[in-house]
């Protein structure tokens, strides 16, 4: 499977987050605070919650914490 389709590409967003796991909860996260009310902090063509918060992290304007729970 090729990421080259998704514009920012999950692989420049992996760089960011760390892994695609942290990726995909960050951008849920941020997408149920822009669904619930919170306003968007770019501005894009687009108005799918998802889609906004992508591009958020994609220009760090969304901050959260990396986490590094090695495996015991």
């Amino acid at each position: 499977m090729s990421d080259a389709m998704i514009n920012p590409s999950v692989y420049e967003l992996k760089k960011r987050t760390g892994d695609r796991y942290s990726l995909v909860v960050i951008t849920s996260k941020r997408a149920r605070e822009i669904i619930d009310g919170d306003e968007p902090l770019v501005n894009i063509k687009s108005n799918k919650a998802l889609t906004i918060a992508i591009n958020e992290v994609n220009e760090d304007k969304v901050e959260f914490e990396k986490v590094d729970e090695g495996i015991k």
